[in-house]
């Protein structure tokens, strides 16, 4: 907007990046940032700085973790012989609110020939490992081309196992 100073409209095209944040929305939040305290933008700025810096992959199941292995993978209570498989940690927050106590497996995306995505580009050697001990697998994927195609691909690599799949 050309009536605004150049660093707020900085401030308002960086928040349009966001994923549903249209330009009005954004144009609110900088001016919210704006009326805010220096102590509030200051919290808010090392927020995010400390989410970039602390939360990595878990490395069983490529869940956000801020440990060794994220908090689901840790929790004693959870069914390990079930693993739902997703296509994105934000999947898990989803699944969450279900009720649902087995564990999670996150694919990093789904299989895309048209995009040049293979079963290679995905998590599926880990979840294969991982098939080994379980006895149900529950694919949580799109409803969508890809995501068929990703449940049918690992449905058909583990059709030979005793796993239940569903």
């Amino acid at each position: 907007m050309k009536s605004l100073p150049p660093t707020l409209n900085k401030v308002i095209d960086a928040f349009t990046r966001f994923p549903g944040i249209g330009n009005k929305t954004a144009q609110r939040l900088g001016l919210h940032a704006l009326k805010s305290t220096d102590s509030d933008i200051k919290e808010f700025a090392n927020a995010l700085l400390d989410l970039k810096n602390n939360i990595t992959i878990c490395p069983v199941c490529y869940n956000f973790s801020e440990a060794d292995k994220c908090v689901i993978c840790l929790d004693e209570k959870r069914d390990k012989e079930i693993i739902c498989v997703c296509e994105d940690p934000s999947d898990i927050f989803l699944l969450e609110k279900t009720g649902y106590q087995g564990v999670y497996h996150v694919l990093g995306g789904l299989i895309s020939p048209l995009d040049g995505i293979g079963p290679e580009e995905l998590n599926m050697t880990s979840l294969i490992d991982r098939a080994g001990s379980i006895s149900e697998l529950i694919i949580a994927t799109d409803a969508s081309v890809e995501g068929d195609t990703t449940a049918l691909y690992i449905s058909k690599i583990l059709h030979a196992t005793e796993i239940k799949i569903t």
